[in-house]
């Protein structure tokens, strides 16, 4: 990777040529007011390590087509880990709340209007999924990483606490991808454009830097960790089996079928998967599998959002939802 800022570049330099790296510096610690010192001068004074701020944003800068091996050896774990565990709370306790005052501004809460309260409530579970997937970070990633620090080996590996997670990292891209679908698609023309289109362009930006994020967890900081892990493992510790679960296949056809149809019309009633098992006379597993296919079909796996295809599509009536 061609590094685009190094030690000795002035802060304010960093800054000027990409303003993402605001946000950036606020989740290593670092403030505003740095005049002209250098980074190398900036985090020292916050007490960051240099290298693995320069990693980040570089990292940050190049985008998802850089090699993570070489850049691991350069970072300093503990550190990394702050800078997510600040991220972790810009998001949930800073950018989320912020977001959805705005949405609240842009949608007419003043008419008894379906799809405007069910867009909100999409937009409050993509924002549950975004605080639960962070607080399992913390949880039990973080804890994992604090125990190989202390050198001694988790019982589980790496791989298998990640595959744990209820909330994946591709779950929340694909939430507010939907939000964004959702919103362009259904909500009534007669809103205000400009506050409209203000908010989407916040769903985009935090769309973006929530994709950055969940990347440099997959990639840099799993780097770390596997490199850490084998040098515990080699100090006695014992191999974990991380073998991968098999993945199944699905339906390849592009239209609901009258099966799925009738799953999404029960979702979208707010049954749960045994509710709808039972009355439809099938197993939860495929009930299951019918949502995976609805989601896959429609673009939309959140029940807001499915709730909100339903209505449009004439497969639910409005009165039949359960809000």
């Amino acid at each position: 990777m061609i590094e685009k800022f190094h030690a000795t570049d002035p802060m304010i330099d960093v800054i000027s040529e990409d303003y993402r790296m605001l946000q950036l510096i606020s989740r290593f610690g670092i403030t505003l007011g740095f005049g002209d010192r250098t980074v190398a001068e900036t985090c020292e004074k916050a007490g960051v390590d240099t290298p693995t701020f320069l990693t980040v944003v570089n990292y940050i800068k190049a985008g998802t087509h850089v090699h993570v091996g070489e850049l691991a050896q350069r970072v300093c774990l503990p550190d990394l880990v702050r800078y997510l565990k600040r991220s972790h709370g810009f998001f949930v306790d800073y950018r989320m709340p912020e977001l959805r005052r705005k949405l609240l501004g842009a949608l007419d809460m003043t008419r008894n209007n379906q799809i405007v309260s069910l867009i909100l409530k999409f937009f409050d579970e993509s924002a549950q999924e975004v605080a639960m997937h962070m607080e399992y970070e913390e949880k039990h990633v973080h804890e994992h990483i604090r125990q190989l620090l202390q050198g001694r080996l988790p019982a589980e590996s790496y791989y298998r606490v990640l595959r744990n997670r209820h909330v994946s990292h591709d779950s929340i891209e694909k939430s507010f991808s939907e939000l964004k679908d959702v919103i362009m698609k259904y909500y009534p023309g007669e809103a205000d454009a400009h506050l409209l289109n203000d908010v989407l362009m916040e769903v985009y930006m935090l769309e973006e830097d929530l994709l950055s994020h969940c990347q440099l967890e997959d990639t840099l900081l799993a780097e770390c960790v596997r490199v850490l892990e084998d040098e515990v493992r080699e100090r006695g510790g014992n191999p974990v089996d991380d073998e991968p679960e098999p993945t199944t296949d699905e339906d390849a056809s592009e239209e609901l079928s009258a099966r799925e149809r009738e799953v999404l019309r029960r979702v979208a009633m707010g049954l749960s998967n045994k509710e709808i098992a039972d009355k439809m006379f099938i197993s939860v597993n495929t009930v299951m599998t019918h949502r995976r296919n609805i989601a896959r079909k429609t673009g939309i796996h959140a029940a807001a959002g499915l709730t909100i295809y339903a209505i449009v599509h004439g497969i639910i009536c409005v009165d039949e939802v359960k809000l």
